[in-house]
């Protein structure tokens, strides 16, 4: 019967099959007829609403977790590096059996992510520090009010366009809503100005720089820009709890539960450290600083409903503006004159 299936496979029926499949319309501009090949769609895990769904779910239950973890064990520091190298080991360990790609550490690379470890850790030292002078409520007034200054960044670094109108009056109505939200529960209040200054400085820096990072820095998988940052920024945090001997008196007293709580916090670590570079990937820099805020403005929810902290309507309220602000946002286009090679030429590193 292979004779039988070559004679049936010649030139003629090949060429019926392809008229078939991909039709010819004719072209206004030539007249000569061309094909329109269909793509096939994308799979729903290589979307931006799996990874955005993805980082909002892992944010919101990573909160949770970690409460849990801190209350079962009090020592941050080693709560923190077990995320980081955890993550970093698990994501090794799954490519050791080939259910994942990632890429095996190089200098050069390890190079370019350095910076991100420093600017990871920076971050969570000028966030602490500055809630140490100013309530939860109003470092949320200062979180909301990034997105503008990133989105002129964004202009100036990354070659995309200003916002449009819509996308100003939205920025603009996330800081409304979220002052209002500050002003039902305490006055607005900051006593330390300078480090919520440095805080501001160097988030906006991470935002820009790691978004720098996902373009330039040409990875074989998602999970590699995993590996690479967790790891790097894991290792100074050795130091901050090896000399804290509280730290070391809590560790002696773990058990069965708090291991798990901690084994737990690694897993949606890993998860919610995938789905924020896949988001990177796929969002500008301003965009994914919107969908952080809206994860706070979830983690505020989850807050007034599971604690003993509670909300006015009003406040309430503006958490719902805040949200309908975010949905209607649309992200700025790349500018035609951008000079980002790598943007052009970048392959997608999903699914991988």
């Amino acid at each position: 019967k292979s004779s039988e299936l070559v004679s049936f496979a010649t030139p003629q029926s090949i060429h019926g099959v392809v008229r078939r499949l991909y039709p010819v319309v004719p072209s206004s501009s030539s007249p000569h007829q061309r094909p329109i090949i269909m793509s096939d769609p994308k799979p729903f895990y290589s979307t931006t609403p799996f990874a955005v769904g993805g980082y909002m779910l892992c944010s919101a239950t990573l909160l949770i977790s970690n409460k849990y973890a801190v209350h079962k064990i009090p020592a941050p520091s080693f709560i923190l590096f077990s995320q980081l190298m955890g993550t970093a080991l698990v994501v090794k360990a799954f490519a050791a059996t080939g259910r994942i790609e990632c890429d095996p550490l190089e200098r050069e690379k390890a190079k370019r992510f350095a910076p991100v470890a420093l600017i990871f850790l920076a971050t969570i030292f000028s966030n602490l520090k500055s809630l140490q002078y100013a309530n939860v409520e109003t470092f949320m007034v200062f979180r909301f009010s990034t997105p503008l200054v990133i989105s002129v960044a964004d202009y100036l670094f990354l070659g995309r366009h200003l916002p449009g109108r819509q996308s100003w009056a939205c920025l603009l109505a996330l800081l409304v809503g979220a002052f209002g939200y500050a002003s039902t529960d305490s006055a607005f209040e900051v006593k330390g100005y300078a480090f919520c200054a440095v805080w501001y400085c160097i988030f906006c820096l991470d935002q820009i720089y790691l978004k720098h990072i996902t373009n330039t820095v040409k990875m074989r998988s998602n999970w590699g820009r995993v590996f690479y940052s967790n790891l790097l920024a894991s290792a100074p945090l050795v130091f901050t709890f090896v000399g804290d001997a509280d730290e070391i008196a809590a560790l002696k007293n773990i058990d069965a539960p708090a291991a798990t709580a901690v084994f737990v916090s690694v897993l949606l670590g890993a998860a919610m450290s995938y789905f924020a570079w896949m988001a990177r990937s796929l969002l500008s820099a301003a965009s994914f600083t919107v969908v952080g805020n809206v994860c706070k403005v979830l983690t505020i929810a989850i807050n007034v409903s599971l604690w003993d902290k509670h909300a006015s309507l009003f406040g309430i309220g503006c958490l719902l503006f805040c949200l309908g602000s975010a949905y209607f946002y649309k992200q700025a286009p790349m500018r035609a004159d951008a000079k980002d090679d790598v943007l052009k030429d970048r392959k997608p590193l999903l699914p991988k």
